[in-house]
């Protein structure tokens, strides 16, 4: 053992086992490995130099020092959110989502609101996102804080929960400008949470209960509106029919009494002296007809001089001639057995005539 500590070490051996160590120090330090979807940002001699890609790489150490990029993470801790600040040499580009906590907003009818929020980014341009802004992450966190209140405070309260979609919309619209300087895409803004005051909460209860009423109310008047205009509909149509059938029945007995008439006055003559008769017996029968109906209303029962006139002509007129139907009757048969003979008719006209 102490011949071999003896021995002496020739200095060419010295060299070369300093030479072995640099290397493996130049090599564990210039060799970087960079995982897909990472970049790595690189300073030669305190200015920026290149940007490292996926893969293999090599750098000189000592003179080329990757420069890290401060990063602010949010960690729950119970009810509350923590931040975390990180120093990262390897900057991720894939889309990331900060889930800041809740901001008190005072929309436009003075209401405070706690609105809790998601942002989702992606870093496109790994240089300028290191350069341009001094704490990246920060900096888009504060600008989505400040983009909402201004977005929210032009709203109000009742219009802020109809329109989270347009809330969003217009917040990624107002970040895209500024976050593309820092080398940032706003994917999208997400409200995920709105806090209400207590009393806030219970008068909105209330109120879309009385909605809800209001609601109920204006249906059941509109179903009876419904309901009413149908049946006035079903009345009118019902009256429109009665009426033409009044009308077709009034025709159709007009039509009887004119073929009546014109059977009548072809058996007896169409001279007028034997329409006048005709005529005054078909109202002597109507005048009869309409009398039982005059007595309905009343004990005492009054009859126009020239109504009493006419039904004496209708009594002679029967005594004499019979009824018309008669009339026609035997006018007929008479023509049958003996067509020359016209006595019939002057007589019949003749005893209609002495009796007026």
């Amino acid at each position: 053992m102490n011949d071999l500590m003896d021995l002496p070490i020739s200095p060419g051996l010295l060299i070369s086992l300093i030479i072995v160590v640099i290397a493996i120090v130049i090599i564990s330090k210039g060799l970087v490995i960079i995982r897909q979807s990472e970049v790595m940002v690189v300073e030669r001699l305190g200015s920026f130099h290149r940007v490292l890609e996926s893969g293999i790489n090599i750098i000189i150490p000592f003179i080329e020092q990757p420069r890290a990029i401060t990063m602010i993470r949010y960690r729950k801790m119970g009810e509350d959110y923590q931040p975390i600040m990180t120093d990262e040499f390897r900057i991720d580009r894939r889309e990331t989502v900060m889930d800041f906590p809740g901001q008190p907003v005072v929309t436009t009818d003075n209401v405070t609101v706690r609105i809790n929020g998601a942002l989702y980014y992606q870093i496109i341009d790994p240089k300028r996102a290191v350069y341009e802004v001094e704490n990246m992450s920060q900096a888009v966190e504060v600008l989505a804080k400040t983009t909402l209140r201004s977005v929210v405070g032009k709203m109000e309260l009742d219009k802020l929960f109809e329109s989270r979609a347009e809330v969003n919309n217009e917040i990624q619209a107002a970040m895209e400008e500024p976050a593309s300087k820092w080398g940032v895409k706003i994917s999208r803004v997400e409200v995920q949470d709105i806090a209400m005051p207590d009393e806030v909460e219970s008068a909105m209860r209330l109120q879309m209960a009385a909605e809800r009423k209001r609601r109920a109310t204006v249906t059941e008047a509109e179903g009876e509106k419904s309901a009413a205009i149908a049946m006035a509909q079903g009345q009118r149509e019902s009256s429109i029919l009665n009426a033409q059938g009044d009308k077709e029945s009034a025709i159709l007995r007009a039509q009887g009494e004119q073929e009546s008439i014109k059977l009548v006055l072809n058996a007896i003559g169409d001279s007028e002296e034997n329409k006048r008769t005709v005529v005054g017996y078909l109202l002597g029968q109507s005048y009869i007809k309409g009398l039982p109906n005059m007595a309905k209303n009343g004990e005492r029962v009054f009859v126009p001089y020239e109504s009493s006139a006419l039904l004496g002509s209708m009594g002679m007129f029967r005594e004499m001639a019979g009824s018309p139907e008669d009339t026609v009757s035997n006018h007929l048969k008479n023509r049958t057995s003996n067509p020359s003979d016209g006595g019939f008719r002057s007589g019949i006209v003749g005893g209609a005539a002495g009796g007026n």
